[in-house]
């Protein structure tokens, strides 16, 4: 073979070398980027333990956690790569007797910020030595259901008193029957007394309806003015018996969506309130305006005020800032309970200004209707005239 040809035959050598090694090193590419993309049952594994919306956390014969998800961490059953001490029982039992265990894991200390009022576990075994924890938050349902209870218990009590109160002015009736001053007293006291049970009964059956699954029926283009002259129609006996003048100011034209007949009750309850709560001869005034994209509704009384500790319970059902003055004056507790869902129903909310001594100051605030939104407000620098209502009814 001549030079020439042993060159040639080197060349065609090496280039089919070559040949062969760029495809294998593609080869070996495509595998390499196969492998890395490809999930193995130990990765999805992890995955579904950290999107857990429970806290998850295994726990080795020896005490320690093997794998546990940040849930586990923020339910306060997992600190420091160490399970609670219960937990940690609650694994051997179970990876000793191969039964599911349930335990409550509810944080016993009192960290700064919020936490968990309930949490409760299920520690199933999963054989080898491993148990896994398995924790649910349940402060939401354990809160449901003690403000369930509260409301039974306070239901029970208020509905206790009239009817104790009718059984016995009944008895006095009947041993009184001869003399017809007593049975007129007495006759007059029951009437009293039904008329609470009756009120106390229409108010929880609306509150029951205001919090329950029932929605609002399509809601309609209100005029403010009228929803505030009707209120204050239900309101004039209560006015005309207590001595109280109440001043109004002028119509505004303003315009809400809304239930009529719930802005009406919640209104009439902010007016008895306020008489309520005041002295004779002493103000009650309503004034509306529009303020951004609201519209609201202010009752304010000069009457005795509420106590800064009492001002955000005074929405709660059945509470009493004065019980005694609530028992006087026939009232049941519900309503600024009722004023609250109603607001909130609306997409609004209730405000409230108290100074004790000075008076209080409930603001109803509703979303405007669209066309009223160009309306102008009432500004405290540019007040609008008031109207007076005395005894009731409007001059």
């Amino acid at each position: 073979m001549t030079a020439s040809g042993c060159i040639a035959l080197l060349i065609g050598v090496l280039l089919v070398g070559a040949g062969i090694g760029f495809l294998s090193g593609r080869a070996a590419t495509r595998r390499a980027r196969s492998r890395s993309t490809e999930l193995t049952v130990a990765d999805l594994v992890q995955r579904v333990v950290h999107s857990s919306h429970n806290g998850v956390a295994v726990i080795n014969r020896f005490g320690a956690v093997v794998v546990h998800n940040p849930r586990s961490v923020e339910l306060g059953f997992v600190r420091d790569n160490r399970p609670d001490l219960r937990a940690e029982k609650a694994a051997e039992q179970a990876i000793a007797t191969g039964e599911p265990v349930e335990v409550d894991l509810t944080p016993l200390d009192h960290r700064a910020g919020r936490q968990p009022q309930a949490v409760l576990a299920e520690v199933r075994p999963l054989g080898d030595g491993f148990a896994v924890v398995d924790a649910a938050d349940q402060s939401e349902a354990v809160r449901l259901e003690a403000t369930r209870r509260d409301f039974v218990a306070n239901v029970s009590h208020e509905l206790k008193t009239p009817v104790g109160a009718l059984a016995l002015l009944a008895e006095a009736v009947l041993d009184a029957v001869d003399d017809p001053v007593e049975v007129r007293r007495f006759s007059g006291k029951i009437l009293r007394e039904a008329t609470r049970l009756g009120t106390l009964v229409t108010e929880l059956i609306e509150l029951s309806r205001l919090t329950g699954a029932e929605a609002l029926p399509e809601l309609e283009v209100l005029e403010v003015d009228d929803v505030v002259d009707e209120a204050l129609g239900r309101s004039r006996l209560a006015a005309e018996s207590a001595g109280i003048e109440i001043t109004v100011d002028q119509p505004s034209g303003l315009l809400v969506d809304g239930d009529r007949t719930l802005l009406v009750t919640a209104l009439t309850n902010l007016i008895d309130n306020a008489i309520s709560y005041s002295g004779p001869d002493s103000p009650v005034s309503i004034s509306r305006r529009f303020a951004d994209g609201t519209v609201e509704i202010a009752v304010t009384d000069r009457g005795i005020g509420i106590a800064p500790e009492h001002q955000q319970r005074v929405f709660e059902r059945f509470y009493r800032a004065d019980p005694a003055r609530s028992r006087a004056t026939g009232g049941t507790g519900l309503g600024l309970a009722i004023v609250k869902h109603v607001a909130a129903n609306h997409g609004g909310e209730v405000r409230l200004w108290s100074k004790p001594g000075t008076g209080s100051t409930f603001t109803l605030r509703i979303p405007a209707h669209r066309a009223a939104e160009g309306a102008p407000s009432v500004t405290p620098e540019d007040p609008a005239p008031l109207a007076v209502v005395e005894s009731g009814g409007i001059s």
